[in-house]
């Protein structure tokens, strides 16, 4: 039977982690696949999240960055700790409901795909609570933008719900530079680059209040495209 790793990327999760953590538990309890470990990386968070997940124990584990890397940094640490044959990569949120890694399995499986991608963007009936007008209208914007710089056919880069088979995310994250939230394009440019099979697949979605992206991050998002392609016509990808 295969397994799975859950990484999860954490900074000042303290207050949505044991809800979060409980609602995975018990929805692996019914997945057709052996799940091997849920790591939590805190990204050098303030308050209570490391001793939090520390106190859970049993198939929960604590992954520690060297300070507040960014959340890139976090999902890199976590992806290349992780020993699932799958991992999959979550908020702490859970605005992709944990269930959704089901339409992912499929997908991967039915496709041979060694990427999976949650979308928001390929079926707009499962987003069940929006972004504000203009955080929406932003995110449209830089997905075109995304699209015509880097030449990806992705809708959605940014829904941060994402499945990879294990020697897949090695090859992938062991070349990841980004470690802000630009990194999810890179990763897919990435994999697209070395020949990795990847979809994107609808899932549901609900807008969670208390985003840890700002704007200022939001304007260096789109001078970050330009970085990353042109670290892939340089060959460093390869």
């Amino acid at each position: 039977m295969e397994t799975l790793s859950i990484v999860i990327p954490a900074y000042n999760e303290e207050r949505r982690l044991p809800a979060t953590l409980d609602r995975i538990l018990a929805y692996l309890e019914h997945l057709p696949v052996s799940v091997t470990e849920i790591l939590v990386v805190d990204d050098g968070s303030r308050d209570g999240t490391a001793a939090l997940v520390e106190a859970r124990g049993g198939l929960i584990r604590l992954v520690s960055n060297p300070g507040n890397r960014g959340k890139g940094y976090a999902v890199r640490h976590g992806m290349q700790a992780a020993q699932g044959d799958w991992i999959l990569s979550t908020d702490a949120d859970l605005s992709a409901p944990i269930e959704e890694l089901d339409k992912l399995i499929l997908a991967a499986r039915r496709e041979s795909a060694v990427v999976a991608i949650g979308s928001r963007a390929l079926d707009r009936k499962l987003v069940k609570v929006h972004q504000p007008m203009m955080r929406e209208v932003s995110g449209r914007a830089f997905n075109i933008v995304m699209r015509l710089v880097t030449g990806l056919p992705f809708r959605d880069t940014q829904c941060g719900f994402k499945l990879f088979r294990k020697d897949a995310a090695r090859q992938i994250f062991s070349r990841q530079v980004e470690e802000g939230f630009s990194f999810d394009v890179e990763d897919l440019l990435i994999a697209q680059t070395l020949g990795l099979r990847s979809i994107e697949v609808p899932v549901e979605w609900s807008n969670v209040e208390g985003t840890k992206v700002s704007l200022a991050q939001g304007i260096k998002s789109f001078a970050d495209l330009v970085r990353i392609r042109s670290r892939a016509l340089r060959g460093t990808y390869k």
